[in-house]
């Protein structure tokens, strides 16, 4: 038995699924569109949908979104820095189907773009990233992440592994969009690559995010 087994993560709240879990998922959401969004849907699933009031839930997404840590005081005070940043959001109860019952979907909207980060928090304050933009993915969030939109073309994974010179933990690949040709890549790395710039310089890269990690 660890540590960890015996007092339990070092957190803000009353709950390590509901609240550190919860705000773990709306971080990783904040890294991936590297800010604050304009605004933010939450879709609570299960459990997260019937107690997400009482145990805390909302005020964590709210501030994962907003980039805050689990140890940060500032948790308490979401909804006022919220509306500070002047940022949008709202909850929404919904039925995301065969999923564990502390799962959240993610829709956020940034100037013209949006993106959706769907996860769970499975106890302990540990969480899977399940989907990224609609492609199937199960990421711990303990790693340095990669995601790539790319070219739907003969070799273009090739050529992205060839400019990550680090230990690929994971690899996720599926197409996105057939008649424009896309496809989406995930990577889970043991360490952030010192050249990530040079994926601008692939023909087949149309753009990329980075998520690193916390720990």
């Amino acid at each position: 038995m660890g540590m960890l087994d015996v007092v339990g993560p070092v957190m803000v709240g009353p709950s390590s699924s509901h609240t550190l879990g919860a705000l773990k998922i709306a971080r990783f959401a904040y890294k991936l569109i590297e800010g604050i969004p304009d605004e933010v849907e939450f879709y609570l699933h299960g459990s997260f949908a019937k107690t997400y009031l009482g145990h805390g839930t909302d005020r964590a997404l709210i501030a994962g979104v907003l980039g805050l840590r689990e140890y940060d005081y500032d948790i308490k005070n979401a909804y006022e820095l919220a509306k500070k940043n002047n940022l949008k959001y709202t909850f929404i109860k919904s039925d995301l189907g065969d999923v564990h019952p502390n799962t959240v979907l993610i829709r956020l909207k940034k100037e013209d773009k949006i993106n959706e980060i769907q996860g769970a928090s499975i106890g302990g304050g540990a969480i899977k990233i399940t989907k990224i933009n609609g492609v199937d993915c199960d990421l711990s969030g303990d790693y340095n992440t990669l995601i790539i939109v790319n070219k739907d073309i003969k070799g273009a994974l090739e050529n992205i592994l060839s400019i990550i010179h680090v230990n690929v933990a994971n690899l996720y690949l599926k197409r996105t969009n057939i008649l424009e040709g896309r496809a989406l890549t995930i990577l889970e790395l043991d360490e952030k690559p010192s050249n990530l710039n040079e994926l601008e310089k692939l023909e087949c890269v149309i753009k990329y995010f980075y998520v690193g990690s916390d720990n």
